[in-house]
């Protein structure tokens, strides 16, 4: 079983930055996925970013240029660096792992962007 603890979220107005990181309970291997989901109020829930082998990364196109995810395999951990953030990345984002064909979600953490 593998839990995520997502931190950093919070409240920033538009063009502000923030930068949230996931840690896993367990042993989380380069092979495997990690990355950041989001799902805003009365929407369906959408991939932000997502990040396998340290490379083969990919981006929802509205955040292309504004935000990059990373990883420590070292710690376990995936970021997000959120930069120029609009009062639309509004929701709250969930780490994601993905581990021998099935999925880990964390409890999701806030980012409310003020216009």
């Amino acid at each position: 079983q593998v839990q995520l603890v997502e931190s950093g979220g919070g409240l920033v107005q538009t063009g502000g930055s923030l930068r949230l990181s996931c840690t896993a309970s367990t042993t989380i291997f380069a092979s495997d996925l990690m990355g950041w989901y989001r799902q805003a109020l009365g929407k369906q829930r959408e991939l932000v970013a997502t990040l396998r082998g340290g490379r083969d990364a990919i981006y929802a196109d509205f955040v292309k240029g504004r935000f990059t995810v990373s990883r420590d395999n070292a710690k376990n951990a995936v970021y997000l660096q959120m930069n120029n953030l609009l009062p639309e990345d509004t929701a709250v984002y969930y780490c994601t792992a993905k581990q021998i064909g099935r999925n880990y979600w964390g409890q999701g953490t806030q980012v409310t962007v003020s216009s």
